[in-house]
């Protein structure tokens, strides 16, 4: 495994969008090892293809119950929403306050090709919206509904 460089905003790979993965193979498997290991060298919670300079629809999403992987996911149901603070790897000390839904299924694929369908609410379903964005070209700052100062955030973690 090894650690990849996390593309920075202001670079186009981060506006494009991303295409299917179609090889399942060991290439893909090292990549995905990757990824995780640059997630948790981050401290991060999700990272996706573009972010390390990949334009393939994956992702690698921990937020503290396991690592999933993420192979061609598409979202088949939403509920509900939550208004919550959102930061990016890409933009470092950038955050704002986002609306995501608070409910989320995800159909995906794994490392072998096999078809999985997940729920996450809270945290996972935000990670979940946040790093398929990516997927799509979109970054989170194009969403929120305002960014906040560091006076704020740091208000916010004195809470």
């Amino acid at each position: 495994m090894a650690l990849r460089n996390i593309v920075k905003e202001g670079d186009p790979i981060l506006e494009r969008k991303c295409r299917p993965v179609e090889k399942f193979d060991e290439k893909l498997h090292t990549l995905l090892d990757d990824m995780a290991e640059t997630l948790y060298d981050s401290g991060g919670v999700g990272l996706a293809g573009p972010q390390v300079g990949i334009l393939r629809r994956l992702c690698v999403i921990d937020v503290g119950e396991g690592l999933f992987e993420f192979i061609n996911p598409e979202i088949v149901e939403t509920k509900g929403e939550q208004e919550r603070v959102e930061g990016c790897l890409s933009c470092p000390d950038q955050y704002g306050i986002i609306l995501r839904p608070k409910y989320v299924k995800t159909r995906y694929f794994d490392r072998f090709g096999k078809e999985h369908f997940v729920e996450g609410e809270d945290l996972f379903a935000q990670a979940m919206c946040h790093e398929f964005d990516h997927l799509d070209g979109i970054l989170f700052k194009t969403k929120v509904e305002r960014m906040l100062s560091q006076e704020e955030l740091e208000g916010m973690n004195e809470e």
